[in-house]
């Protein structure tokens, strides 16, 4: 989509701290980090929210999830831990409308959360 941030980000139209990307996903640092490490995990292909997925999409959510625990090992968070984050609307915190997961570490995570 051509008004999505996340789309641009993923096309390059968007300068973005990337540290990790493959053919189904991109992560780049938070603009704004909740975290020491606070990092997002695209697809490419533009779904809106988690909420806008059904069984079809299980290679692509597997693809963001798989590529979240990669960058977490690759940061050094596997062994003190991490969180990931999906957020689903304005009262879940969804900010942008291009499904994301925040990959949140580099101290410890309280609960509860919100």
């Amino acid at each position: 989509m051509a008004d999505c941030v996340f789309c641009g980000i993923a096309d390059g139209r968007i300068p973005a701290k990337i540290v990790c990307e493959d053919e189904n996903t991109i992560a780049f640092r938070d603009l704004s980090p909740q975290a020491p490490t606070h990092i997002l995990v695209i697809p490419r292909c533009h779904i809106a929210s988690v909420a806008d997925t059904d069984r079809s999409d299980t290679g692509v959510l597997g693809a963001v999830l798989a590529t979240a625990v990669e960058v977490a090992a690759a940061e050094g968070l596997d062994q003190p831990g991490y969180r990931l984050v999906i957020n689903h609307g304005a009262d879940g915190g969804q900010s942008v409308g291009h499904l994301h997961v925040h990959l949140l570490g580099g101290r410890p995570m309280t609960w509860p959360p919100g």
